[in-house]
C-alpha cells in the first residue's frame, strides 16, 4: 500500500533553475527510503514539502491517498500525529531548559494525545535503548548519540506511521553513528521510514530502496543493492566512489 505519492513536483527557482524538478517518488507502507544527494540538491526542499510546511508549485503530494494541503487544518492536526521528523544536530533540536520527559512528551501534549505520558515516554524511551529513569535529566547530562536517541524517542512517541530523518547521524562519530543507523533499522519494521542523507553509504547500510536527487532531479531510484551494484548515472557513480559504505556488523550495538 503506497503511504506517501509525490507526483511530478516542482518547487521554486534558484541560479536559474528548479530547486526541485518534476519529482516523483512513492513511499510504501513499511518501506525504507534513502534520499540521498549533495548539498544544494534539494533534499531539504523536498523535506518541508513532505512535512506539509509548504506547497509545491506543480504536482501533488498525496498522503494516504489524501492530498497534502497545508491550508487544511483538519487533516494537518492528524497528519502530524501521523508523520515526523529528526533533525540532523542532537544539541540544538532539544530545548536544555527542559527534562527528558518533557521534551519527549511534548508532541503528546501538542497534539492532544490521550492516555497516560509518563507510561508513553518510558516505553520511548526503551525503544531507542535508554532507561526509563534518565527521563528526569536535562539535556546536557548526555553524549550526543545518546541525545539523538533522545531526539528519536520524541518523534515516536506519538506512534507515527512515517518517520522522516533529516541527516540523523552525519554530526555523529562514527562508532555513534553506525549504533544510531541500527536503532532506526529496527525502528523501521514498525513504520515507513524516508532517510535523508548526503552519504550513500549510510543509506547501503539501512535503506531497501533509494532515491538519487541532482540539483532537484531525480536521476536514478530503485532496490539500493541493485543501484549500487550497478548504478547507472554518472552523478550515483560519482557518489558511490567518493563515500565509504558502513556495515551494521562493524560496531556491536
Amino acid at each position: 500500500m503506497t503511504l506517501v505519492r509525490v507526483d511530478h513536483v516542482s518547487f521554486g527557482y534558484t541560479a536559474n533553475r528548479r530547486i526541485l524538478d518534476d519529482v516523483s517518488l512513492d513511499i510504501a507502507a513499511g518501506d525504507t527510503i534513502g534520499l540521498v544527494g549533495e548539498s544544494g540538491s534539494g533534499k531539504t526542499t523536498l523535506l518541508r514539502l513532505l512535512l506539509g510546511l509548504t506547497r509545491p508549485d506543480s504536482g501533488s503530494i498525496t498522503f494516504d491517498g489524501k492530498p497534502l494541503d497545508p491550508g487544511n487544518g483538519a487533516f494537518m492536526r492528524t497528519f502530524r500525529r501521523q508523520a515526523q521528523v529528526v533533525f540532523q544536530d542532537p544539541y540544538s533540536s532539544l530545548d536544555p531548559r527542559q527534562t527528558i520527559r518533557s521534551i519527549i512528551a511534548e508532541p503528546l501534549r501538542s497534539l492532544k494525545i490521550p492516555g497516560d505520558h509518563a507510561k508513553q515516554v518510558g516505553d520511548a524511551l526503551e525503544a531507542v535503548g535508554l532507561e526509563r529513569d534518565v527521563g528526569t535529566r536535562f539535556p546536557h547530562q548526555f553524549s550526543g548519540g545518546q541525545r539523538q536517541r533522545i531526539a528519536i524517542a520524541r518523534a515516536i512517541v506519538p506512534g507515527p506511521r512515517l518517520l522522516l530523518a533529516d541527516e540523523a547521524v552525519s554530526a555523529l562519530d562514527l562508532t555513534t553513528r553506525i549504533r544510531i543507523v541500527d536503532l532506526l533499522a529496527g525502528l523501521s519494521k514498525s513504520m515507513s521510514l524516508l532517510f535523508v542523507s548526503h552519504d550513500i553509504g549510510v543509506v547501503a547500510a539501512l535503506c531497501r530502496r533509494i532515491v538519487i536527487l541532482e540539483k532537484g532531479r531525480v536521476v536514478e531510484t530503485g532496490d539500493t543493492a541493485s543501484v549500487l551494484a550497478n548504478p547507472k548515472h554518472p552523478y550515483t557513480q560519482r557518489l558511490l566512489a567518493s563515500v565509504p559504505r558502513l556495515s551494521l556488523n562493524e560496531v556491536s550495538s
